[in-house]
């Protein structure tokens, strides 16, 4: 049972790329996001256009990501995972380097991370971003730049997917369960996508500990009970 989850907003309390482009990105970095949520360019683009606006040293942005909080289950979901074998992994059209820096900072055990991967240009004041995207595929349909329909594809076994954000949405119809919240589970119920709803990494962990969790389809009336 590989299980495959989002970073930024289902891992994280906060999305970490929003937040450290809110504070070290040069203001145009908004209307590059605006261009992404009309269609305009895919998330890939958007992501690079984004990265290369940051302004900030390696110490700033390193004390920026420490102040990233976690779901405060997940450290145990995560060892929930590795006492039972399951093999879990981050899949994130977000940014490695923020990925990594966050969960050590939370003293997770090193968890397979696939995502855009961040390079660091230039010295001290000068320094420059880049993000390179080699988990792109070309065919991609939101033009992404960590393809998760292709990651979670080539994976065998009942696959489970947790996600809560746009980037999970051309993923949402492959894996065998999904857990979805926010936007993610507005999406599902609009495409009658069935998925289970969560609010922390701990009901996942619960319905995993059943037999076969049944995932929900169109579930408006069935989030409030599962909520309450």
């Amino acid at each position: 049972m590989p299980v495959f989850c989002d970073f930024d907003g289902t891992i994280t309390v906060q999305d970490a790329s929003d937040f450290i482009l809110g504070r070290f990105a040069d203001p145009e970095w908004q209307d590059i996001e605006e261009q992404w949520k009309q269609g305009i360019i895919g998330s890939a683009q958007c992501m690079q256009r984004q990265v290369a606006l940051i302004r900030a040293n390696q110490q700033q942005l390193d004390t920026a990501l420490d102040a990233i909080e976690i779901d405060p289950s997940f450290p145990a979901f995560a060892d929930f995972c590795r006492t039972r074998r399951i093999a879990l992994t981050v899949i994130s059209d977000g940014v490695d380097y923020f990925i990594h820096r966050i969960l050590a900072r939370h003293r997770l055990p090193l968890l397979p991370v696939i995502a855009n991967q961040l390079s660091v240009h230039g010295h001290n004041a000068d320094k420059r971003y880049r993000l390179a995207l080699p988990f792109s595929q070309a065919a991609c349909e939101s033009g992404a730049g960590m393809c998760k329909c292709r990651c979670v594809g080539a994976a065998i076994g009942t696959r489970v997917y947790i996600g809560d954000g746009r980037s999970d949405f051309c993923v949402a119809n492959k894996p065998e369960l999904v857990f979805a919240k926010g936007d993610l589970a507005e999406f599902c119920e609009r495409r009658s996508i069935a998925f289970i709803p969560y609010r922390q990494f701990d009901d996942v962990a619960r319905a995993l500990n059943t037999t076969v969790p049944t995932p929900l389809r169109c579930p408006a009336e069935t989030s409030v009970r599962a909520s309450a």
